[in-house]
């Protein structure tokens, strides 16, 4: 069951699950998967909502490891295998000294999704030191490095989200190495919870310190022994709207340039629409976390159907109160949110 491989716990069999635990292996094993009608790259499971029926088609379940250096007196390219877990590859950084991206620490999944969603968090994105990406391409068949550049990467999305179809083999950063200097903090909250003015330059190892200990206050970072956590995150992304319509809004909706436009706060408002932490559709598992409103959980037992119907309803909620349509984040596999 393909449940047994997401954080949300959801999901029905996939027709065929091959596993792939080398590069190589991982290359035959989508190649080979391209000859059926579907067929889907699975990394941790993050990001990811699994319709109750399955999936009829191939799964690839990426399992590769392996860490490359090179350091020189600028800093560090660093490469990591598709399969590696995202977080255990973030403390390996953190641990041989070099910056960067440690305020992604705690984030679930692989490294080879990272670049999928652009993924980014207390100010920082992927974007900001992801160099290039080695690729297998489905449309042509090739594996090629692909330049950071060159996948439009953006907000939540890049062209690997959107029709850029194929398999993530290995990841490429460019890193510094001046872990006691760290990096300037660029997130209110994370600034405040430090102690720190914004921008002042923390040691990365105590970056890494407490955003898991703030994820970990929100739910977000994974544990089995807490439904809060049985969830894929951040299950919505924060909408980007014109300056205009921003002004309709309360004055005391939060909101933060986003070039000639607008990005407001999801949470706050699902949460001033009147979906509060802990709700739940009657007689569903599927509940919003009692500790972050953006994340929806599975309190045991949740089938992928439940979980759409609350992403529905919070959607037409917030439809109705604000006029913003919230747009999901994780990936839907099967019709359930069409």
């Amino acid at each position: 069951m393909l449940a047994d491989l997401t954080t949300l716990r959801v999901g029905g069999p996939a027709a065929r699950l091959l596993t792939a635990t080398t590069t190589d292996e991982l290359v035959a094993h989508v190649t080979e998967a391209w000859d059926d009608d579907e067929w889907l790259v699975l990394g941790g499971g993050s990001n990811l909502l699994v319709a109750d029926d399955g999936f009829d088609g191939t799964v690839v379940l990426v399992r590769t490891t392996g860490i490359e250096h090179r350091a020189d007196d600028d800093g560090v390219t660093v490469r990591a295998a598709a399969g590696e877990p995202w977080d255990a590859f973030v403390a390996t950084t953190v641990e041989n000294g070099w910056t960067g991206l440690e305020a992604l620490s705690g984030i679930p999944g692989t490294v080879g999704a990272a670049p999928v969603q652009n993924i980014g968090a207390y100010g920082v994105e992927l974007s900001d030191v992801l160099t290039r990406i080695e690729f297998l391409d489905a449309s042509t068949g090739e594996r090629a490095w692909v330049p950071a550049a060159e996948l439009a990467l953006g907000y939540r999305t890049s062209t690997l989200k959107h029709g850029r179809r194929g398999a993530v083999l290995t990841v490429e950063f460019r890193l510094g190495t001046a872990p006691d200097a760290g990096v300037p903090v660029r997130y209110a909250q994370l600034a405040g919870s430090l102690g720190v003015e914004l921008g002042t330059a923390v040691p990365s190892a105590t970056v890494r310190s407490e955003v898991l200990r703030l994820r970990g206050s929100k739910g977000m970072v994974l544990d089995a022994d807490d439904p809060d956590t049985w969830s894929a995150g951040s299950f919505f992304t924060n909408p980007i709207v014109s300056a205009a319509f921003a002004e309709t809004l309360p004055a005391d909706a939060p909101r933060w340039p986003a070039g000639d436009d607008v990005k407001l706060s999801a949470a706050w408002l699902i949460e001033h629409a009147g979906v509060h932490r802990g709700y739940a559709v009657p007689g569903s598992r599927a509940a919003i976390s009692s500790k972050h409103t953006l994340a929806l959980t599975n309190r045991g037992g949740a089938t992928a159907a439940q979980v759409a119907e609350l992403a529905r309803f919070v959607q037409v909620t917030v439809l109705n109160r604000f006029g913003v349509s919230l747009v999901p984040e994780p990936v839907v596999v099967g019709d359930l949110l069409a």
